[in-house]
């Protein structure tokens, strides 16, 4: 969502910047509908990809990987190198931080993911309990 509102306000800047321009060639109308309509369809459709199918968090049977998150720490990993899974607050946001067992972390926050936060957090868990089961 930041990144859309943030697109639409560039948009916005650059038709306005189109507005004075045009105006003070006396340039025609079409130009600015033109800038208009075009940024509008790029704003929705990159809202779309980043909606549908851009991903911030993968995981499967192996591990996990973390993606378009400043600050993640390490980005992805086996389900085997994790230690633990604890809830956090850093800076008021609520994340998972999954604690490593060689002394780094990777810390995910929630509200970036298209996902309920506790089926999320027990998906994670139920994830580093087979991967640390014993098999016998």
């Amino acid at each position: 969502m930041r990144l859309s509102g943030a697109a639409v306000i560039v948009l916005a800047v650059v038709v306005l910047v189109t507005t004075v321009v045009v105006a003070a060639l006396d340039g025609p109308l079409a130009v600015i509908i033109g800038v208009a309509v075009a940024g509008a369809l790029a704003v929705l459709v990159g809202g779309f990809w980043l909606s549908r199918i851009a991903w911030v968090v993968r995981l499967d049977t192996a591990g996990y990987a973390v993606r378009w998150v400043r600050s993640v720490g390490t980005a992805r990993g086996a389900w085997t190198d994790v230690r633990e899974a604890v809830s956090a607050r850093p800076h008021d946001i609520p994340c998972l931080v999954l604690h490593r067992h060689d002394g780094a972390s990777t810390t995910i926050p929630v509200p970036l993911l298209a996902a309920n936060r506790d089926r999320f957090a027990e998906d994670v868990r139920d994830r580093l309990r087979a991967a640390h089961a014993d098999p016998a």
